[in-house]
């Protein structure tokens, strides 16, 4: 896809918000269809379908705030003139053509592609049957933005494929795909891995950790665990796992007090190990496989740790590579936490939660990378770009 001027891509915004907002009680009842349809016994999978009219003004929100973002493609990184006169200019281009493959999430159809059409890259939108209604009114949006405006509607595609289709699309692809971004759970992730021949970007796995150091405000810990676990439950950024030191003071009653708030205000089921077993009168884990699994749903693990050492490597061991907090009011022990635990996201008391793109300055997101290349974390306009050399010469060649 060609090259297109900024103000050609705004315009294609500002015309996207208009529709939307015209079109808002018309997108509304087509997710509707989508609601009365949805048969699977998933809460959170559910929570990410609905589309109401606050969900639409945060399509526009996110709309919004990409137009009024720099235009991250032709900025220069690096400029330099070597002694044989070569001048030699790094610039910010483009990827070409990506494929997001992201299930119930309606408003994902509206972030990823605003943020790839303003970063002058083409996008195939992959959304899972059960928004499907929702998911063509968007396109249509789109599209007609597109036509407003004088550009091709193939800028921005809703793939209509089953399983086997989209492995076909996937291994044999009709066009080069530049960047493929599963947005899901581990099975998606595994089978876009497996099959995918361009280059892969993991996200939307959470499994999240906290761990409560001995030295911890028990107040702030007890505010942050049930923020971070309760606040959204269909969220990559929920908490999961909590650890708590063992040489925490008074261990026992608070452990029990926060099993009690947990269970009795929020009715969050919790699983035991650790020497929590020996204080509460819950399951334990029923397979050590549960240390891994991201439970989106109203569930939490609360084991003991003998040290920070041992945190750091269960965490490390286990963690999806998200987000992780300590909680600690020791900002040495913080820094330590922080540069030797692998995710992409490391917290000082504070939740999970704030692992968003809008939530950490960032805009609307494509998703959460928890890959280490090209990009961890949130996925904003500036990180859908890659790079190309622009080499001026005249005449040099190498002796």
């Amino acid at each position: 896809m060609k090259l297109l001027d900024t103000k050609v891509k705004n315009d294609v915004l500002q015309s996207m918000i208009t529709i939307i907002d015209k079109r808002r009680d018309e997108i509304i009842e087509e997710n509707k269809k989508d609601l009365e349809s949805f048969k699977r016994n998933d809460q959170a999978l559910y929570d990410r379908l609905v589309v109401n009219q606050s969900k639409v003004n945060g399509m526009i929100q996110a709309i919004k705030e990409v137009k009024e973002q720099d235009d991250p493609v032709g900025k220069t990184i690096s400029e330099k003139t070597l002694d044989n006169g070569l001048k030699i200019v790094n610039k910010t281009d483009p990827f070409g053509t990506i494929m997001i493959i992201y299930e119930s999430r309606p408003d994902v159809t509206i972030e990823a592609a605003v943020l790839a059409f303003k970063a002058n890259n083409k996008i195939f939108l992959k959304g899972g049957k059960e928004a499907n209604h929702s998911n063509i009114i968007l396109e249509k949006c789109w599209h007609e933005a597109l036509k407003e405006n004088g550009l091709s509607t193939d800028w921005i595609s809703l793939l209509h494929l089953n399983r086997e289709e989209t492995r076909e699309f996937l291994s044999n692809p009709p066009e080069k795909i530049d960047l493929v971004v599963p947005r899901g759970g581990d099975k998606l992730i595994d089978f876009v891995k497996r099959t995918a021949k361009g280059a892969v970007l993991v996200s939307g796995r959470g499994n999240n950790f906290l761990y409560v150091s001995p030295d911890a405000d028990w107040d702030t810990a007890k505010k942050v665990i049930i923020n971070a676990k309760t606040d959204k439950i269909s969220g990559c950024n929920a908490l999961d796992k909590v650890l708590i030191d063992s040489h925490l003071p008074d261990f026992e009653a608070k452990v029990k007090g926060l099993a009690e708030t947990l269970e009795n205000d929020y009715k969050v089921e919790i699983l035991v190990d650790g020497k929590v077993e020996d204080v509460l009168d819950k399951p334990t884990l029923p397979t050590k496989d549960t240390w891994t699994e991201e439970f989106l749903a109203l569930k939490i693990v609360l084991s003991s740790v003998e040290s920070f050492d041992e945190a750091v490597e269960k965490i490390n061991t286990y963690s999806g590579g998200h987000s992780s907090v300590i909680i600690t009011e020791d900002d040495t022990k913080a820094l330590e936490f922080m540069q030797q635990i692998d995710c992409a996201a490391v917290y000082q008391n504070a939740s999970t939660r704030f692992t968003d793109g809008g939530q950490m300055g960032v805009g609307a997101e494509l998703a959460i990378s928890t890959d280490k290349l090209h990009h961890r974390g949130p996925l904003g306009l500036k990180q859908l770009v890659t790079n190309k050399y622009y080499i001026w010469g005249n005449g040099q060649i190498r002796e």
